[in-house]
């Protein structure tokens, strides 16, 4: 029986990543940058207002000359003695104004933030520090030159390196693309995955199943989680036929696909025809893994490209789980995500749960904190409390995996155990 490791190991050696493609920004969260973005301007392209408030020399408040001093808190109480100078009020500036301004000596121009200092303005004097005059001002407290005002190219310089290849593009990184002017943007896209379902057994849920017959669960259902790992995918539905239409089904997905998904594919006669058209196609490999849910697996390469296909249990629990530990890390390589794993706690136990020797069980679980000293807590639910280990429903409640060790058989309420969080995006 082959090890989650070694398993694991053949699975990431096989990690492909698209050819990079130019987008727009708007469409290129949380995919991997190409190319290194340089700014070609200063930001800010010139100086601005950081705070609402007043343009002034700051000699003419009784200031100190000293660009660069470091800027005080505008709501930080006035001095006991404040100082009060007077200062008329000769114009306004808002944010956007394209209409140049000079400031003589011994003149105050209201700005807004954002706006445009006025030529010779060096500091900006809060409206807080201020009696909020429109015709003239009294200043309250003193500003030194350069408080409370956004120099040009204070966040980016010319030639400044905005956006490194290689990173992941987050909020902050778009919006750095937007401040420097770049509409597209060189990225790594997402894995494109199809998603097959075989089983004579199957129907889609737009029809009313028969004697015998179920609804197709798996393609949605990996469908899904194949979209929540962050991949482009194409769910293709049940796969039903002769060996050569099964095959071009198949062939037709190679064509397509960064990552193909094939449950029902292990396990009984059907599975081993259709195995039969995949071996026509490149090398897959059928094996027992030591884990359960999910012991009974396949993983191979098809086509020219050697694309990676997964075989995966026609048991809807199984498929997810497997999926969870082995085709959700590919995908994640794929993006050029650095944590490819899920976030893993340690936790107590709450109750009984038993697990098979030899094999590294993967429970179904609801992962809490306890209100008080904030620890983490965890129940098992479904095959944990004696319930049948196929039901989708106790894996539809669970939000993390409790990972039991190949050797351990049974977890005691209050033991720490390691918890895969399930939680979205993580």
């Amino acid at each position: 029986m082959r090890s989650v490791e070694h398993q694991l190991a053949l699975v990431t050696d096989a990690a492909v990543t698209p050819e990079p493609v130019r987008i727009a920004i708007a469409d290129a969260l949380g995919l991997m940058c190409a190319e290194e973005v340089q700014a070609t301007r200063a930001l800010p392209g010139f100086p601005q207002a950081a705070i609402d408030g007043y343009a002034v020399r700051a000699v003419d408040v009784g200031g100190e000359k000293g660009l660069g001093a470091p800027v005080p808190d505008p709501d930080a109480p006035a001095p006991v003695e404040p100082v009060e100078r007077s200062l008329p009020v000769v114009g306004e500036v808002a944010a956007g104004s394209q209409q140049p301004l000079r400031l003589q000596p011994k003149q105050a121009v209201r700005v807004h933030t954002g706006a445009p200092l006025p030529t010779l303005a060096d500091a900006v004097l809060p409206l807080e520090w201020t009696d909020r005059g429109r015709r003239r001002v009294t200043a309250q407290r003193v500003v030194r030159s350069g408080d409370f005002v956004r120099r040009t190219g204070d966040d980016i310089q010319p030639g400044d390196v905005a956006v490194t290849a290689g990173s992941i593009l987050g909020p902050a990184q778009i919006g750095l693309l937007a401040a420097v002017g770049r509409s597209k943007v060189l990225v790594y896209p997402r894995p494109r995955l199809s998603v097959i379902s075989v089983g004579r057994e199957l129907v889609d849920i737009d029809r009313e199943p028969g004697l015998g017959q179920i609804y197709d669960v798996n393609s949605y259902a990996l469908a899904a989680a194949g979209r929540e790992a962050g991949a482009e995918v194409h769910r293709v539905g049940i796969a039903v036929g002769e060996p050569r239409r099964l095959k071009e089904i198949v062939e037709g997905q190679i064509q397509r696909s960064e990552v193909i998904v094939i449950s029902g594919a292990v396990g009984g006669q059907g599975s081993e025809m259709f195995r039969s058209v995949l071996e026509d196609l490149g090398e897959i490999d059928t094996a027992r893994v030591a884990m359960h849910p999910g012991s009974v697996q396949g993983f191979g390469l098809l086509g020219e490209e050697r694309i990676p296909v997964f075989l995966l249990p026609s048991n809807p629990v199984s498929a997810l789980v497997t999926f969870e530990v082995l085709v959700r890390p590919l995908i994640r390589m794929s993006l050029g995500k650095r944590n490819t794993a899920r976030r893993v706690v340690r936790a107590r136990a709450l109750n009984h749960i038993a697990s098979r020797e030899g094999r590294r069980g993967y429970i179904r679980a609801r992962l809490m904190r306890d209100s008080e000293t904030f620890d983490y807590l965890v129940e098992g639910i479904g095959a944990a409390t004696g319930a049948p280990a196929h039901l989708l429903a106790g894996l539809a409640e669970a939000n993390a995996l409790i990972r039991v060790p190949e050797e351990a058989t049974e977890i005691r309420p209050g033991d720490i155990v390691d918890v895969m969080f399930l939680a979205q995006g993580s």
